[in-house]
């Protein structure tokens, strides 16, 4: 047998022989795997439904946190905090930091912080429901203003903040990104009947607010929330609450509810 051919035929059981006692090795272009990562839970804002708020990142940040105000005109400082997705909630402080501030455990190594807070709205260890109020927005701890501190962390590192699974930007400054929060929009809502005809409902609770749709005479109606907005004057009332409809998915003032109340009873704020 030529030279060339005995000392391939050798090299070709060798390779088989080492292949049979280490395993298979992966080609060059096979990519290693590693551990898995939890699927994120699908996070939603930190504020009510239908409320506009602005954001942005400083970049002294530890982590990937993003900072939300109000830019609604409605007032950052009081504003219910929501739960981003399901979780335990527990309870912190720290005077030179964050403040009153929350952490929500999610399961899968998935974890959501709330800084800054004025107030909690649950205890300690507690088990929250996505779009559950957990506390309300406040400037404790190290802090210039009234803000949400929010961050998404998994196993303990700070992640890109995700909400309803699109990345968001990382401006560094506010009014360059803005968010509408639909955390909290599925619920049932209050059941209520509008009077008059032709009433508009609109985007936000504002009259220069674009049309949606239009109540064309009393029809029954799910609110899901509440807030200031504009003042109406109608049928000699003035009233600056408006509702946000379920099924229209706008706002109408509330002087078109038919309550005698300016502001609902038994309805949560936006």
């Amino acid at each position: 047998m030529p030279f060339r051919r005995l000392w391939a035929t050798t090299a070709a059981v060798l390779g088989a022989l080492a292949g049979l006692l280490l395993g298979t090795v992966p080609s060059a272009g096979a990519a290693a795997s590693g551990p898995a990562v939890a699927a994120a839970p699908v996070f939603k804002a930190p504020y009510p439904c239908g409320q506009r708020w602005t954001y942005s990142h400083h970049s002294a940040e530890v982590r990937r946190a993003l900072d939300f105000v109000r830019a609604d005109g409605g007032a950052t400082d009081g504003t219910p905090v929501l739960a981003s997705a399901a979780g335990t909630a527990h309870r912190h402080y720290q005077a030179n930091g964050a403040g009153n501030y929350l952490s929500i455990e999610h399961g899968g190594g998935w974890r959501t912080y709330y800084f800054h807070l004025s107030a909690f709205a649950v205890p300690d260890g507690a088990q929250v429901a996505q779009g559950q109020q957990i506390g309300n927005t406040g400037s404790t701890g190290n802090s210039s203003g009234p803000h949400i501190h929010y961050e998404q962390l998994y196993n303990g590192v700070g992640q890109d903040i995700r909400i309803n699974g699109s990345a968001l930007a990382y401006p560094g400054s506010y009014h360059q990104s803005f968010l509408t929060s639909d955390n909290g929009c599925a619920g049932s809502g209050t059941p209520f009947m509008t009077w008059g005809s032709g009433i508009r409902v609109r985007a936000d609770a504002r009259l220069s607010a674009p049309v949606v749709t239009t109540l064309a005479g009393p029809t029954s109606v799910r609110v899901l929330c509440q807030k200031q907005g504009d003042t109406v004057n109608a049928e000699g009332y003035t009233n600056n609450w408006w509702s946000k409809l379920r099924d229209q998915n706008g706002f109408i003032s509330n002087i078109y509810v038919d309550h005698p109340a300016a502001q609902l009873p038994g309805v949560p704020l936006c």
